[in-house]
């Protein structure tokens, strides 16, 4: 990774996304050096609309990305359409990064804001219908749909959990076990005080008529009619820089995810990460919110490393 590091930065942003973004604007306002590098992938490119986040309420993911992209280009802030390949410190405290595209740069902090990918399960029709009427958050999509028919596949672990969520929006909500183990206990009384039906037998995939979900079909042939169906997706974080620079991680209910402190600050000097790279439950809202503070302390930690060097450099003479 010697030949073309022509490009330095003081900041190399990985991911395009809200925290992205969010970090790159406080870092062009902070008048630093910073590069976005964007694959282009957000979580939520198949939803129509994001919800919950108090003056963009209803607003597209696609909208709201470019308005993000124009507020962080007034302040210099440069962004680049790839992958970065390869992150591996200089020794100075920085990093030497290879991009998907031949690119070499280097870069003195990096904030990593790749997200994660949803793995759904493997059932017929579904995943043509995700972000339609085949969704997993009620407090995204729950007013849109309230009042109708529900359908929720049982998570392997948590299986009633969903379906006690989602009769806040409607008072009819079908549980399909599929090939979790019956509720029981506290949990099974919970599901019959909300009135949700329990549906046993394995799942075959979703009956769609005229471009919308009518009924989930069941191995045995059954048909539920039903019209959305909640899905709890297995979150993957895009955490291969993370990993192979040995980001520390915590456990969650969700999986492995990078461990950071209430900065973004990761365990590897120099590294920041916010987003859905750090957990599976950080809507828009919370992602922007956490890529600004990660911006900011960035921003703090140059400042005082610069300082502290000008310190040094007086002392010695």
């Amino acid at each position: 990774m010697d030949e073309n590091e022509n490009e330095t930065y003081e900041v190399v942003v990985v991911g395009g996304g809200a925290a992205g973004l969010s970090a790159a604007l406080v870092l062009g306002r902070a008048r630093r050096r910073t590069l976005v590098v964007d694959a282009g992938e957000p979580r939520n490119a198949p939803a129509a609309h994001m919800q919950g986040y108090l003056t963009r309420d209803g607003m597209s993911p696609a909208a709201f990305l470019e308005a993000g992209r124009r507020e962080i280009a007034a302040y210099g802030v440069e962004r680049t359409e790839g992958q970065v390949t390869a992150a591996v410190p200089d020794g100075d405290g920085g990093f030497a990064l290879a991009l998907a595209d031949g690119r070499r740069l280097r870069a003195r902090r990096l904030i990593v804001t790749t997200g994660l990918v949803d793995e759904l399960p493997e059932l017929e029709g579904l995943a043509a219908r995700w972000g339609r009427d085949v969704i997993h958050c009620p407090y995204c999509h729950g007013w849109e749909v309230r009042d109708r028919a529900f359908g929720v596949l049982a998570h392997p672990e948590l299986p009633a959990h969903q379906a006690l969520m989602v009769s806040q929006w409607s008072a009819d909500v079908t549980l399909f076990l599929h090939t979790a183990a019956a509720p029981s206990g506290q949990d099974a009384a919970r599901l019959a005080a909300a009135g949700v039906t329990v549906v046993t037998g394995e799942v075959a995939g979703l009956v769609v008529e005229e471009d919308r979900l009518t009924g989930v079909r069941m191995a045995d042939g059954r048909t539920v009619a039903r019209e959305v169906l909640f899905v709890g997706p297995r979150p993957v974080p895009r955490d291969g820089l993370l990993a192979a620079l040995g980001a520390p991680t915590r456990q969650t209910p969700f999986g492995d995810f990078t461990a950071v402190d209430e900065t973004g600050r990761t365990g590897v000097p120099g590294v920041w990460a916010a987003g859905n790279a750090i957990g599976a439950h950080e809507q828009v809202v919370n992602a922007a919110s956490g890529g600004y503070r990660a911006g900011a302390a960035v921003n703090a930690d140059l400042l005082l490393t610069e300082l502290d060097r000008r310190a040094e450099a007086g002392s010695a003479a």
